[in-house]
């Protein structure tokens, strides 16, 4: 088995747990899970040693913070990787409520921290991306030529009341987050962002998303067919351009074959890259999906190799 390299792995800050409203998002999750989250050196090493991941790229968690926040949860990040650089890499916690601040603070963690990135939430106060309001940001990730990863967030004012129906709240929670719309909100965003016109403002933009590509790869032939017509407005770049051109995906927290088959028949394989979701998923459930698909014969051994470590050192910069 090649050594891995995963993208979607998270921390818990103190600058984050101490806000009420994070704490209270928090307090759903397990123990385990928040220790887990909680721990930058001794357990992680230990559970990534476990499934074999040999660099593990982190980002903060769910929630999204004040600036202030993000500058200490990003210092916090920083001074974890200076202690194990060989094992741990990051990705910025920005705050995109106020983008230019945001894009500042991603030029700081990359020139300053040598961060590889940073880790978005997929909207703010139920906004997506599309307002140019928000481009400064992009502006920055392309200046600096790191990838923004671009992951689910929990549903807010109408996005909220979208998932909200005849049944429970938890339910509700569930169809918002992680049963449903996490995923295909997610993948909206990808659309939008395109219809907007941000890949032709900014056309070497490199945008990551996860769980085998937000359902995006499913409905990629009607997606194209539908830009074909011009139906997402006319753009120099088609979709089809921009997805071999400024997306990348990865496994995160989806270890089945029937998505990564349809993923591999939708997107090139310098496109694709392993990843787990720790700790909300674990590295050797990771661990043991790389051995299915190893055993499954959907790959050949150098397309393994380049899932699970080297797209995402040409992608970040980052060598084993």
């Amino acid at each position: 088995m090649f050594p891995l390299i995963t993208l979607e792995e998270h921390f818990l800050s103190q600058s984050f747990e101490s806000d009420a409203a994070v704490a209270q998002l928090y307090a759903a999750f397990p123990p385990r899970v928040l220790e887990s989250l909680r721990d930058l050196e001794h357990e992680r090493i230990i559970d990534m040693d476990d499934g074999g991941v040999a660099v593990q790229v982190i980002s903060h968690g769910p929630g999204a913070g004040t600036p202030q926040q993000c500058h200490s949860a990003n210092n916090d990040l920083a001074a974890a990787i200076r202690k194990n650089p060989a094992r741990l890499r990051g990705f910025a916690a920005l705050s995109m409520g106020d983008a230019k601040t945001a894009a500042e603070e991603l030029r700081r963690c990359v020139n300053t921290h040598e961060f590889v990135g940073a880790l978005i939430e997929n909207s703010t106060e139920g906004r997506h991306y599309d307002d140019e309001v928000f481009w400064p940001v992009f502006e920055a990730a392309q200046e600096l030529d790191v990838p923004l990863y671009i992951h689910p967030a929990f549903p807010e004012g109408d996005l909220k009341r979208h998932y909200q129906g005849n049944y429970d709240e938890k339910t509700a929670y569930a169809l918002g987050a992680f049963g449903w719309g996490w995923h295909v909100d997610t993948g909206l965003h990808v659309l939008k962002l395109y219809a907007a016109g941000v890949f032709d403002r900014f056309p070497r933009l490199k945008i990551v998303i996860g769980h085998m590509g937000e359902a995006l790869p499913f409905q990629f032939s009607r997606i194209v067919r539908s830009d074909s017509r011009d139906l997402f407005g006319p753009h120099e770049k088609k979709f089809q351009q921009v997805w071999d051109e400024n997306i990348w995906i990865t496994t995160s927290g989806m270890f089945d074959l029937a998505p990564m088959s349809c993923l591999l028949r939708t997107a090139k394989i310098d496109r694709i890259m392993f990843s787990v979701d720790y700790p909300f998923s674990r590295n050797k459930d990771g661990a043991d999906f790389m051995a299915t698909l190893e055993a499954s014969g959907l790959i050949s051994n150098e397309q393994l190799g380049l899932i699970a470590h080297q797209n995402a050192e040409k992608l970040l910069g980052v060598r084993l």
